[in-house]
């Protein structure tokens, strides 16, 4: 299969299943969120979904897969017998150094100004998941490329790790709740645990970073169960495409000087 075609599946399997998570919150929503409020962080997140789509469609999986292709084999797993043992640590590996990059996101002030986009919507829905910076998405693709070098993993793999990865993003963005969702959450990351991960506090947001598998949190001392009693981030407003772009170019602290909220230093 060419990897259009592989892309074109890719793209209606998450299609498919945005459109059960958005029927399942709105059935089953663990937080009541205004009309108002629904539609403005709807309409900036998809179409900051669309835009990136476009941007990263030539770059993404397509990256990944000619890497995998060309440069697999030399890697850890490079010269091992692919089979189901090779599939598992392979998977492991990949969703180890996402929970590495996802940490570095909120320790490295650069790497910040563009994650912190994700974390500014002061809303939590599945369309939370597709609200992200295009630069914050390319470095991503960078790194992941590093990595299947490193790891030895290849191409069917990488389309797997992808898949598992993008269905965990939408779901744990999920404004919704299930029976035994806090047993489950020891073994991965559900709604619960991410909805805390963007709770407006910076000691409380600062946790929770896995992807798919819980276990990387628990080993590092980053998991935290709690109930946030704010979402978002305070000093960031963004309501349409050109505000959730350009924030990124601010820190947080010119931002509230733009705004008089800390006094300006005599240096500045």
């Amino acid at each position: 299969m060419s990897t259009s075609g592989i892309e074109g599946y890719l793209f209606g399997a998450a299609v498919i299943l945005f459109a059960v998570l958005l029927v399942v919150e709105k059935r089953f929503p663990y937080m009541k969120l205004s009309k108002d409020e629904l539609k403005k962080s709807f309409k900036t997140n998809t179409g900051a979904f669309l835009v990136n789509n476009i941007i990263m469609s030539v770059l993404s999986i397509s990256s990944l897969i000619i890497v995998a292709s060309n440069y697999s084999h030399y890697g850890v797993l490079g010269n091992m017998d692919d089979g189901p043992l090779k599939w598992v640590l392979s998977f492991i590996l990949f969703d180890f150094a996402v929970y590495v990059w996802h940490r570095l996101g909120h320790k490295c002030e650069f790497l910040w100004r563009f994650h912190k986009i994700h974390h500014s919507d002061k809303s939590y829905h599945v369309t939370t998941g597709l609200r992200f910076h295009v630069l914050d998405q390319l470095l991503e693709v960078f790194v992941k490329c590093f990595c299947v070098i490193l790891f030895g993993v290849p191409a069917s793999i990488v389309v797997v790790c992808e898949v598992v990865r993008m269905f965990f993003v939408l779901f744990h963005h999920g404004n919704f709740t299930f029976p035994g969702e806090k047993s489950l959450s020891y073994a991965i990351i559900t709604p619960s645990l991410h909805r805390a991960h963007h709770s407006t506090l910076r000691d409380e947001h600062d946790s929770n970073y896995g992807i798919v598998l819980s276990i990387w949190d628990m080993i590092f001392g980053t998991r935290k169960e709690l109930v946030p009693a704010n979402i978002g981030l305070e000093l960031i407003e963004a309501e349409n495409l050109v505000q959730l772009f350009s924030l990124a170019f601010l820190t947080e602290r010119r931002l509230a000087q733009l705004l008089h909220l800390v006094p300006r230093r005599k240096s500045e």
